[in-house]
């Protein structure tokens, strides 16, 4: 047997850190989520409710009213005192707010949820966020009242409802509609023909369509029989949809017989159809609804960011059973002591995600001032190792913060990593930011002439006029990334 001594060095994380980055890298809706479980399970933690009077002098980050900010050093107003990484001993307060109060004339912005969380205030009525929406479905059911249909018919057209999909599209086989069990005796393709031609007949025209094709057939079969150019879109729908997608309207007016002037217009009347009617029923799932987590304003010359403490949850140590439990014998209560102490990580863990996402938040903003001014054309090249290096964070700190957190500004809803871009070379020497060029094909292909579209090579070209060195795969990667199509598929008939 023999026995070796080695040296090694090991990176490991305590429960705390490890609960300080968990809580740093989700989202508010995560987040909040995970204080409420908190609050649940642990008797220690309590929801901080809006009457109970948070004291002023730990109002950092209130957002105030237009007429008090003006006038005020912008520094005064971001949320200042950050929490320390230096944990406090026992003696702590044994009230600690993660978020301060804020006025009902206080110009906050609540992500559209209510203020306050307490079941027992009426402020919390679910009708003041929340509304009803009719989907799809719904909408071929409450059609489908007005009809007298026999049982097995019923059935059968339930099946279909329920078979459509969010485009509104049947792209289930007859045969996969139901088990031939269901119904006796079987239901024959003739069948189910009938019943979908009556589904498709309910609410908007082109809903059950099994293709593109028969999609819009249905809705140039709604229009009036005198409406210019049906018929021959008809016909360019049934057989020739790959030449309307190439605009080949050359090609189409020497296949179909017909004028150049007819093809345009039975063209740009297929182009009006809807390809996807069951869109405008979808319903919005609330999990992509996003919550800021700061808000963005103008203070005298200068864009600074406020913490939206609106959405952030609310929660405080329970002071009187942690009264109670000082007077036991710690000995004899391990499962409360622990409690105790996770309440205690907790709160900590929440004041440093508010303080670093904050300085995050005003650092990307003071660097990105031409921004909320002027757009994206003047969004400034940066790294996450330049906020990292401002704010003496790791760049995976940053990287922590910036993941899944929001900022609302003027100029709209914003990502924390929709401001670090790659930079590109200029001809001048400098850089600009691979958004600021992604504008810039917008503008130009927003601009020209639709019977003449600019194809990708000139798009670099005119680009390199401007200064900007850019290849045309580069281009087309940034074209195809603003959801432009190519100059072939822009061109107007």
């Amino acid at each position: 047997m023999t026995y070796e001594l080695q040296a090694r060095q090991q990176t490991t994380l305590t429960p705390r850190l490890q609960q300080s980055v968990k809580l740093l890298q989700m989202s508010t809706l995560d987040f909040s989520r995970e204080v409420a479980e908190a609050i649940a399970n642990n008797p220690f933690l309590e929801e901080q409710e809006e009457s109970d009077g948070v004291t002023a002098d730990k109002g950092q980050g209130t957002i105030l009213p237009d007429n008090e900010l003006h006038g005020q050093n912008h520094e005064d107003i971001i949320m200042g005192d950050a929490a320390s990484d230096d944990s406090p001993g026992d003696d702590m307060p044994e009230t600690q707010h993660i978020a301060p109060d804020t006025s009902e004339s206080a110009a906050s912005y609540s992500g559209d949820y209510p203020a306050s969380r307490n079941n027992d205030h009426p402020d919390t009525d679910v009708g003041q966020w929340a509304r009803s929406e009719t989907s799809l479905h719904e909408s071929l059911r409450a059609d489908l009242c007005g009809y007298q249909l026999s049982e097995r018919d019923r059935y059968m057209v339930e099946f279909i409802i329920e078979a459509i999909d969010d485009d509104g599209y049947l792209r289930v086989p007859f045969a996969e509609l139901a088990e031939p069990s269901q119904f006796s005796p079987p239901a024959s393709n003739e069948e189910w023909e009938v019943a979908l031609r009556l589904v498709q007949q309910l609410a908007a025209n082109g809903l059950g369509a099994r293709n593109l094709a028969e999609c819009l057939t249905l809705q140039l079969q709604g229009m009036p029989d005198d409406t210019p150019g049906r018929a021959l879109a008809m016909t360019i729908v049934d057989g020739h949809l790959d030449r309307l997608g190439r605009c080949d309207y050359a090609g189409l007016a020497k296949s179909l017989h017909h004028p150049a002037d007819d093809i345009q217009e039975a063209c740009m009347l297929i182009r009006k159809l809807d390809p996807r009617p069951g869109r405008r029923y979808s319903n919005v799932d609330p999990a992509c609804y996003v919550i800021p987590d700061v808000v963005v304003r103008k203070v005298g010359k200068l864009w600074v960011a406020v913490p939206n403490d609106d959405a952030i949850p609310q929660a405080r140590l329970n002071n009187a059973y942690a009264q109670m439990f000082r007077e036991t014998r710690y000995s004899e209560r391990s499962l409360m002591a622990q409690a105790l102490q996770e309440a205690r990580w907790l709160m900590r863990s929440l004041e440093q995600r508010s303080s670093t996402i904050q300085r995050v938040a005003q650092a990307i903003v003071a660097r990105q001032q031409t921004f909320f001014d002027y757009g994206e054309i003047a969004l400034r090249p940066m790294m996450l190792s330049e906020i990292a290096d401002e704010l003496g964070m790791h760049e995976s700190t940053v990287s922590r913060a910036t993941s899944n957190k929001y900022l609302a500004s003027p100029r709209g809803i914003f990502e924390f990593k929709h401001f670090f871009s790659r930079e590109l070379a200029t001809r001048t020497g400098g850089t600009c930011s691979a958004v600021a060029v992604r504008a810039l094909i917008r503008e130009m292909i927003d601009e020209e002439n639709p019977k003449d579209p600019l194809s990708d090579v000139t798009l670099a070209s005119k680009l390199a006029r401007e200064g900007v060195i850019v290849a045309r795969r580069t281009v087309s990667k940034y074209r195809a990334q603003i959801k432009y199509p190519p100059a072939e598929m822009r061109r107007a008939p």
